[in-house]
């Protein structure tokens, strides 16, 4: 079955030699896989680009999609010109990208965005290369993806911030926001406050998948949610959380997602009322990384904590203990200033101690929705965790520094963290137009 998200290129490095790619007439072209990648020789017949056409049917595309191609290509001759194409592979051969490069006879990467004009599943990715000489073209990593961080994550329409602005267009603040706030992809979190939390996942998933791009989730639910904090909350019961998280997971389905699971929770374990309600909790997030791991399209990250909460060996336990085998990530700096240094040397630390404990390779995410000026205040002290003054916002979703997968706003900036700080009037996850300018301004 033919690749709808992420690669949809087979064999892209040709590892099974040319399985899976076509070559024209072998008079003017020839197509073989020696080595790495493939070596693709157009003849002395090939006067013209299209005399010698190589590539791959079966591409699914869809139309408003943003994809990706990129590909690795030299020649054995500097000056060859190659043609790269997506498109259809029967009449009348309409095209979504066409892009002429000119090779080198050292390796370049080449990488082109688009959207698509097209909604078919006889698609092709193709490449010509007839130059009226004989010639050699080297190519490698050939890559078209749909629907991951190359493309870009998905920018929730329907965010508290979009909401605000919406209702208050004339509003001095409300141009700031928008630029600040409104356009950039934050997670969208879901929890006791969705009625439907299957039907509501499914129409973001949805919405950002029929876009070509990413979204991100964050999953708050948990039963005993925040230990009764300000964000207390939650599932009513440890079987009425893992039905929740059924439902999420059916939600998503085979589409991707970038998935956050159950800020806090892990963090705050101690803070249970005993060792029966503690192992509860570990076997709850346990069962989310199992549901959402075996997604075939998503990645998840379990939370934890910040690196100045637990210490990097105690969390790598908790993470073990919690399944975090079925996710291979965690995220770092939920909700918290921590700045992006701090956060990846914690993540770092932690992921070797997972490694210690049998668990190698486990990635991180950090999130920097407001951490631009760090965690310390004027005086060198640790700033609060609830509403504090003199934050800003910080590097917006985008691949990571640092050892970090990604970096992402996961707290959506704007959104009180209860009624404290510098926004006692404003409960927790309730936007405010004061929280949001602050950040955006730094103050």
């Amino acid at each position: 079955m033919a690749s709808t998200y992420a690669d949809l290129v087979t064999n892209s490095n040709f590892i099974d030699g040319t399985a899976g790619w076509w070559a024209g007439d072998p008079v003017k072209v020839t197509l073989t896989a020696p080595g790495a990648g493939a070596e693709a020789t157009a003849t002395t017949e090939a006067v013209e680009l299209w005399d010698a056409p190589f590539g791959q049917d079966g591409i699914v595309l869809r139309k408003g999609c943003a994809y990706t191609l990129s590909f690795t290509a030299r020649a054995s001759q500097p000056g060859t010109v190659l043609r790269a194409q997506v498109g259809l592979a029967v009449d009348p051969w309409t095209v979504a990208l066409d892009k002429t490069v000119t090779l080198s006879a050292v390796n370049k990467h080449f990488y082109y965005s688009f959207i698509s004009d097209l909604d078919t599943t006889t698609g092709q990715v193709s490449f010509q290369i007839g130059q009226g000489t004989s010639v050699t073209v080297h190519l490698t990593e050939v890559r078209l993806t749909c629907c991951t961080p190359r493309e870009g994550f998905y920018v929730d329409p329907d965010s508290n911030a979009a909401k605000w602005v919406a209702a208050n267009p004339k509003d001095p603040r409300a141009q700031k926001i928008t630029r600040g706030l409104v356009r950039r992809p934050t997670a969208k979190w879901f929890g006791d406050w969705n009625k439907d939390v299957k039907a509501d996942v499914d129409a973001y998933v949805g919405a950002a998948a029929a876009s070509g791009l990413l979204p991100i989730l964050a999953v708050y639910n948990v039963f005993n949610r925040d230990n009764g904090g300000e964000s207390h909350g939650g599932a009513k019961s440890a079987e009425l959380y893992r039905r929740w998280v059924d439902a999420v997971a059916a939600g998503i389905g085979d589409r991707p997602a970038l998935v956050i699971v159950e800020p806090d929770a892990l963090a705050q374990i101690q803070g249970l009322r005993d060792d029966a309600a503690r192992a509860e909790r570990l076997g709850l997030i346990k069962y989310a990384a199992e549901a959402l791991g075996k997604l075939p399209h998503v990645r998840a990250y379990l939370d934890g904590g910040n690196a100045t909460w637990i210490k990097p060996q105690e969390m790598a336990a908790r993470l073990e203990a919690a399944g975090v085998a079925a996710t291979k990530g965690f995220a770092v700096g939920v909700s918290n200033f921590d700045a992006t240094d701090i956060s990846a040397t914690y993540g770092t630390q932690v992921s070797q101690a997972l490694a210690g404990l049998g668990v190698p390779g486990v990635r991180f995410v950090i999130d920097t929705a407001r951490n631009g000026n760090g965690a310390m205040d004027a005086a060198g002290q640790h700033v609060d965790y609830c509403n504090p003054g003199g934050r800003r916002l910080g590097v917006p979703s985008s691949i990571g520094v640092g050892g970090a997968e990604y970096l992402l706003w996961i707290k959506v900036p704007g959104d009180s963290d209860g009624m404290c700080g510098s926004a006692p009037d404003v409960p927790a996850g309730t936007f405010s137009p004061f929280l949001a300018e602050r950040l955006i301004d730094g103050g």
